[in-house]
């Protein structure tokens, strides 16, 4: 039977978000990061066009979503257990078995032993058993963040994530074509090099670049003269100019504006991306930084998805954790 996992863009049953539950993690970061997370869960409601299920770990995180988000018609709070809110990588890949829905479990290990945290290797278990689909288990490590899908069987990914041995440490691109394949129903894996600069999960697509339509893919361009990753934007897009897809169609690749160099409070770059939009049923949903970038890069994805709302979100928060919207979630298909 054959394994599909859907495009992003294909309708959702579900929209599945994390939500900031762990003081001792956030620190002071921790409500503005759940109020960050907050308004992405009002926007994916109210104007995306989702079923949100937000899941909560622990009482106070509970009651500090529901004063948020708890009157908001389509949003659900759901009680689970987990290290941190990074669902994209330690949840389910969802997917479609001919005409059935299964959840990829993969084995997780804290981004190659960075942050291994209590629970986060259960999290994909509770998610398939709280969808209600049969999960099914593959033996070796993998996030769903290191991938991309454009519906038709062609996975964009990086060398620097999928052959780290922090990982898998035998994997070649051979190796990791072939459990693709086996494990997502991959019929062409497509490779970039290097991901952005202090990423701690070692280069995730997901941050680089990503699918926006059946053979077109968005990637950045570098903003202001100071970008620290603009040898990295340039390099994937020489890559990815050279592509075809599963489909044999050659790639038309799409340059956006990156946030530009965005900082720390110890003046070191993070790794912001714009990359790291979320796609609803109804909006385009994009975390933004600096305003002028940001706005450019909204007006950018506007024109790719002319039938969804371009929404931009701030993000700032939630980047001191490592990531934004699209780390923190996970669609299941419709």
């Amino acid at each position: 039977m054959t394994l599909t996992v859907p495009a992003e863009w294909d309708p959702h049953r579900t929209m599945w978000v994390g939500f900031p539950s762990h003081a001792e993690l956030w620190q002071d970061d921790l409500e503005a990061a759940q109020a960050e997370v907050a308004a992405l869960a009002r926007a994916l409601a109210t104007e995306g066009g989702e079923r949100v299920r937000l899941l909560v770990a622990g009482d106070a995180a509970w009651e500090a979503a529901g004063a948020q988000v708890g009157d908001v018609a389509g949003i659900e709070l759901v009680r689970g257990a987990f290290g941190d809110v990074w669902l994209r990588d330690t949840g389910p890949i969802f997917a479609r078995e001919g005409e059935d829905e299964v959840a990829l479990a993969f084995r997780f290990n804290g981004w190659g032993g960075k942050y291994v945290l209590e629970d986060d290797d259960t999290v994909a278990e509770q998610l398939a058993a709280a969808a209600g689909v049969r999960r099914v288990e593959h033996p070796f490590v993998l996030e769903g963040g290191a991938l991309d899908h454009d519906g038709h069987g062609t996975i964009l990914t990086t060398e620097q994530c999928l052959l780290n041995p922090n990982r898998n440490p035998h994997w070649d691109r051979a190796a990791a074509e072939t459990a693709l394949a086996e494990a997502l129903g991959a019929r062409r894996v497509l490779w970039l090099g290097e991901g952005l600069r202090r990423d701690h999960t070692d280069g995730h697509v997901d941050n680089l670049a990503r699918f926006v339509a059946p053979g077109v893919v968005a990637c950045p361009m570098a903003y202001g003269r100071s970008d620290p990753n603009a040898a990295v934007y340039d390099d994937a897009a020489r890559r990815l100019a050279s592509l075809r897809d599963a489909r044999g169609v050659a790639l038309q690749v799409v340059r956006i504006p990156s946030p530009g160099r965005i900082e720390d409070e110890a003046g070191l770059s993070v790794p912001a991306s714009h990359m790291n939009f979320l796609i609803a049923n109804k909006a385009v949903i994009v975390p933004v930084y600096e305003e002028t970038a940001s706005r450019l890069a909204l007006e950018a994805l506007a024109d790719l998805f002319p039938e969804r709302q371009a929404i931009g979100l701030p993000s700032r928060a939630l980047l001191t954790g490592g990531g934004s919207f699209h780390c923190i979630s996970q669609q299941e298909p419709a």
